[in-house]
């Protein structure tokens, strides 16, 4: 998971504009940023290690005029955490066009597309699935001498796998999604003065565009200028591999997602807090005194938790905002360290109370664990732990660094053992059914990591290599 986003415009002013929308995404990735930007006649590319507003202070973004251009939020799932391995990948000729790609998504063939790349002298620099999005287009745009809308179709017919990408070049810029619309990306207009393209709508939001839809599965659409553009679809040139569904990510409702965002045609704060509605529904047995959420990504579960039950909704952990999302970083020691940094729970707030703690999800539970335990210690009579979303199992292969099956806590230990591993008097998850019914299509949402159902099954030797 990460964000990208891509605009074009009738103002030479586009790193601003990525600037602005990358920081509306910063939740999205937070260990390395980058912009291409393109005056019509060549491409600068800045990115580093770092957050959006230290690597682009404004000193910066007036070294980077133009008209047009991509960026990109990293959080590394294929590939090592460095500079090498952050998006946007330039490629540059000695003669003809430059390119340059953002994506959000990794690759399940990653390994035979490089290599039938890399046997006609293609050359990597990287182990990240966005150059090799990069270098496939090049290829068949520079050897095989395609316009870079076949070159484009080419690639959604072989690379298989989650890609929300944006792809720019001198003087036009392109959007394109993988044929099961798995990554969120849509699209506004600025004013009749330009388009912008991102991950989430709440960068258009902040750039002031009035969004105009999602970008649609296998849908390639055309910014000629900032007053024009065009949709495709990849089958246009050809039938396509087999019959295509959607299958958008769940995870990104539950947890990626800012809830002010609106995503695979649903308002994120409300499927969250139906979520916790659910959640409420089928707690019977237990009578708490209050509600709290982890902050910040379970708030809304807890609001519709506290909603259904009648019953008080209150702030009882502080969020350090300066410490980055626990789930997205690299090392097990690091999470830890940025738990602890975190969260704190308000002293004396809790003492001889029964309280519900609402989170989104457990994946390796040492986070809810170490909360738990600091909870108790301010002298909370009781702690009941409630889960946004079924039990996670399976790995992700489609963009979400969740470790192997044999790592998630849930295949290690069973509900109890769970429960007394965190702490908690009691421990429940929402079920598989009444997740489906929060969300308006269920059969749109892909749910392999609770159910193992995976849509694309990764090609022998696929590994995300991202420690």
């Amino acid at each position: 998971m990460c964000g990208i986003i891509g605009t074009i415009l009738s103002t030479r002013n586009a790193a601003e504009k990525i600037m602005l929308g990358l920081f509306a995404e910063q939740h999205r990735g937070q260990e390395s940023c980058g912009m291409a930007v393109s005056d019509g006649k060549s491409l600068q590319l800045r990115k580093e290690m770092g957050l959006v507003k230290e690597v682009f202070p404004q000193a910066i973004l007036d070294t980077l005029p133009g008209f047009a251009g991509v960026g990109h939020v990293r959080y590394p799932t294929r590939g090592k955490n460095c500079e090498s391995n952050s998006q946007p990948h330039l490629i540059k000729l000695l003669s003809g066009p430059s390119f340059a790609v953002a994506s959000n998504g990794d690759i399940v063939n990653y390994k035979s597309r490089r290599k039938l790349l890399e046997d006609d002298n293609v050359f990597f620099e990287s182990d990240n699935d966005g150059e090799l999005l990069a270098k496939f287009i090049a290829y068949y745009i520079v050897r095989r001498n395609n316009s870079p809308e076949i070159a484009i179709a080419e690639l959604i017919r072989n690379v298989r796998g989650a890609f929300s990408t944006v792809f720019l070049t001198r003087d036009q810029l392109y959007a394109f999604r993988d044929p099961w619309g798995i990554r969120p990306v849509s699209f506004g207009r600025i004013n009749g003065k330009g388009w912008v393209v991102a991950s989430e709508s709440c960068s258009l939001d902040i750039l002031g565009a009035k969004s105009q839809r999602e970008i649609e599965p296998g849908e390639i659409v055309i910014f000629e200028s900032y007053n024009k553009c065009k949709t495709i679809r990849y089958t246009d040139f050809g039938e396509a591999v087999e019959p295509q569904s959607r299958r958008h990510c769940i995870f990104e409702l539950i947890y990626f997602a800012r809830p002010d965002s609106y995503e695979f045609g649903e308002y994120v704060w409300n499927v969250q807090k139906q979520i916790g509605s659910s959640l409420a529904k089928d707690d019977k047995e237990i009578n708490p005194d209050l509600v709290i959420s982890i902050p910040d990504s379970s708030n809304f579960m807890a609001l519709g938790y506290a909603d259904f039950k009648k019953i008080g909704f209150d702030i009882g952990l502080l969020r350090n905002h300066y410490v980055g999302r626990t789930f997205l970083k690299p090392e097990q020691r690091i999470r830890d360290e940025a738990v602890r940094q975190k969260f704190n729970p308000l002293k004396g707030y809790f003492k001889g109370k029964k309280i519900v703690v609402v989170d989104d999800s457990i994946v390796r539970g040492t986070t809810v664990r170490k909360i738990v335990r600091a909870i108790k210690k301010t002298g909370a009579k009781e702690i009941h732990l409630r889960i946004g979303s079924p039990p996670v199992k399976f790995p992700c292969y489609y963009g979400i660094d969740t470790p192997t099956r044999e790592e998630l806590v849930a295949n290690q230990k069973n509900l109890e053992e769970l429960r007394e591993f965190i702490g908690a008097n009691s421990l429940k998850y929402l079920s598989m059914e009444n997740l489906k019914s929060c969300v308006k299509h269920p059969e749109n949402f892909c749910q392999a990591c609770f159910n193992g159902d995976y849509i694309l099954e990764p090609e022998a030797g696929f590994s995300k290599c991202n420690k």
